[in-house]
């Protein structure tokens, strides 16, 4: 299975702390070596800040997230945002080619929807309209762009997240029947996370404390790089930290992050 990595905050913040262990899992502490991906929604200077972030930064590779120079040079550069999304895949469906790479991003209502996958969905090839097709061939584009198609066709305009939300709960179904539907989906105005099998998140706020990588010998004392305004959401497939308290997402919920904070 391939491993996720999100992140929600109130306001831009680097994730060269978390990306730097969870690209390990990309051939060094586990065996997902098939590609990875990290997109990053920005804002510009003169926008609102209650508004979402619309411009976007996408890095792929099919090189093993480990030992590709751009996870490197992404370790390295803090590119400060409110809505990120990283993936290292394990291929299971379609070859190892970088269109097969996630994340995968689509626009809709004039903003770039970012979405990754961790899982295996068997028999699942659902008629699509000219508006969203796959690219390559995994079933997490297929998926990406089948969620695209329908919350398309369930609002005219952009909708509220509220509203966003519940759409999202009731086409989830349709996907986890058919295998192991792990998923980050965002449009710069929130984060949406959903499980099946594994999935955890942390909410880091004040008072900020030390943490502990679990795959690099590496801390960082949150409380020397913040300000106690700050709120930061973590996502991953497995706790990217051993000393901090993680909390697994149950199967079947769905999980919305806004401004760093759980919002349903």
């Amino acid at each position: 299975m391939c491993q996720l990595l999100g992140m929600n905050c109130n306001t831009p913040t680097d994730i060269t702390f978390s990306f730097s262990g969870f690209a390990q899992r990309g051939g060094v502490t586990d065996h997902h070596a098939d590609g990875w991906g990290i997109a990053f929604f920005e804002g510009s200077p003169e926008q609102d800040p209650t508004q979402p972030d619309k411009g976007l930064r996408l890095y792929i590779d099919n090189q093993p997230a480990s030992s590709s120079p751009i996870a490197k040079l992404i370790s390295q550069y803090p590119i400060k945002s409110r809505n990120v999304i990283a993936h290292i895949r394990k291929a299971t469906q379609g070859v190892v080619a970088t269109e097969n790479c996630h994340p995968f991003v689509r626009e809709l209502w004039g903003q770039y929807w970012v979405f990754a996958h961790n899982g295996n969905l068997e028999n699942f090839h659902p008629r699509l309209h000219g508006s969203f097709q796959p690219v390559g061939t995994t079933d997490s584009e297929r998926a990406f762009c089948w969620i695209m198609q329908e919350i398309a066709k369930a609002h005219a305009t952009t909708p509220s997240v509220k509203e966003l939300t519940a759409t999202l709960r009731e086409l989830m179904p349709s996907l986890s029947k058919h295998g192991t539907f792990n998923m980050l989906l965002s449009n710069g105005a929130a984060l949406w996370a959903h499980g099946t099998t594994h999935l955890h998140y942390i909410v880091r706020q004040h008072p900020f404390t030390v943490a502990h990588l679990q795959d690099e010998d590496v801390s960082v004392d949150f409380a020397n790089v913040t300000t106690p305004q700050d709120r930061v959401a973590i996502v991953a497939t497995q706790p990217l930290t051993n000393n901090e308290t993680w909390t697994a997402v149950q199967s079947g919920e769905l999980l919305v992050f806004v401004d760093g904070a759980r919002v349903g």
